[in-house]
Order: structure tokens, then C-alpha cells, then sequence
């Protein structure tokens, strides 16, 4: 009981173990990136700073709302699904699965636009760097929509063991992670000058 009187709850991390294993594995590679990437802009500051002034900020500030809309939606899935109103966590996982595909949708479009001007990963350092990280992360969130259409399917289920309530947990907090790995990569790419 706690001083209120109102029963103490445990904490606990959300997922299993390993899951955190892979996120913290997978924040350090991006890590290197981000470190090798600022380097590299610190060498040729005038080059990166003219080529960033090409990208698209509006697409860029869409995909940000739309990623962040979307984690908003998978935590509302996560509870629906630990409080049994699976109704609600379908519905949760089908509008974030929807944002993810928007977000695909958004930056293949950008990336043809750059293209189509001119603009591809052999125009300089500051292309090469941000096809890779984008890229990189663009595979990442095609990667979590599979693992929030997984998720979806454990809304179907009448009951969750607790092994697999901390499997979709850990698919949460992996789409948190890619969310978490653009809020870093649109300012570093698209305002920083």
C-alpha cells in the first residue's frame, strides 16, 4: 500500500529483455552514423549547408507529425490491448499502420523529386549521407509496419500470456524507436545549418 492507501503497482521495463538488447544496438549504429555524418559537415560546411537548402522542410515537418501521430496510436493500442478493449487497439494499430504507410509514401516522393532535380546520393557528401540515413531509417519503418500488422493480429486473440503482452510490447517500443530515430534525423538533415 502506498501513502494514499491506494495499492502499489510494480514497475516493470516494457518487453522483454533482448528487445532492449536490439533498440540500445540498434540507437548505437545510428549513433556512428549521426557522429560520422556531423564530422563530415564539419568539413564542408558551405557544401552541406547549400545542398540541405534543397530538401523539402514541408515533407520533412509532415513526416515528423506523422510519425508522432503515429506513436500516439500505438500506445493507445498497447493499452487497449493490456486492458482487453481490443476494439480499441485494432482500430489504434490500423490508423498507425496507416501513418507509416504516408510516411513511405511521403519520403519515396521526396527522394523522386530530388532526384528528378538533380539530386542523388553521387551529388556530394551531404546526399550520400542523407539517402543512407534516411534510407536507412525509410527500411526501419517498413520494418515496423510488419511488426504493428503483428500486433494487429494479437487483437484478435481473447487472451494475452504475459510472454506475448511483452512481445507487443516490445513491437511498441521498437515504432517508438523509429520515431524517436527521425525526431533526431529531420533536424540534423533538414534545419541544422
Amino acid at each position: 500500500m502506498t501513502a494514499a492507501g491506494a495499492p502499489a503497482t510494480s514497475r516493470r521495463v516494457p518487453g522483454e529483455q533482448g528487445t532492449w538488447v536490439f533498440l540500445f544496438g540498434d540507437m548505437g549504429v545510428f549513433a556512428v552514423f549521426f557522429a560520422t555524418f556531423m564530422v563530415e559537415r564539419s568539413k564542408a560546411p558551405e557544401v552541406f549547408d547549400a545542398a540541405r537548402r534543397t530538401l523539402h522542410v514541408n515533407v520533412g515537418l509532415v513526416n515528423t507529425l506523422v510519425l508522432l501521430t503515429s506513436s500516439l496510436f500505438v500506445v493507445a493500442a498497447v493499452g487497449g490491448l493490456r486492458t482487453g478493449a481490443r476494439t480499441v487497439a485494432a482500430r489504434a494499430l490500423a490508423v498507425a499502420i496507416g501513418c507509416g504507410v504516408v510516411f513511405v509514401a511521403l519520403k519515396v516522393s521526396e527522394y523522386v523529386l530530388l532526384a528528378g532535380a538533380g539530386y542523388g546520393p553521387g551529388g556530394n557528401h551531404f546526399y550520400l549521407y542523407y539517402f543512407i540515413l534516411t534510407g536507412l531509417h525509410l527500411l526501419h519503418v517498413c520494418l515496423g509496419i510488419l511488426v504493428l500488422a503483428l500486433m494487429l493480429t494479437q487483437t484478435r486473440r481473447t487472451e494475452l500470456s504475459a510472454t506475448r503482452l511483452a512481445v507487443i510490447e516490445g513491437g511498441g517500443c521498437f515504432w517508438h524507436l523509429v520515431d524517436l530515430l527521425w525526431i533526431v534525423l529531420f533536424p540534423l538533415l533538414y534545419l541544422v545549418s
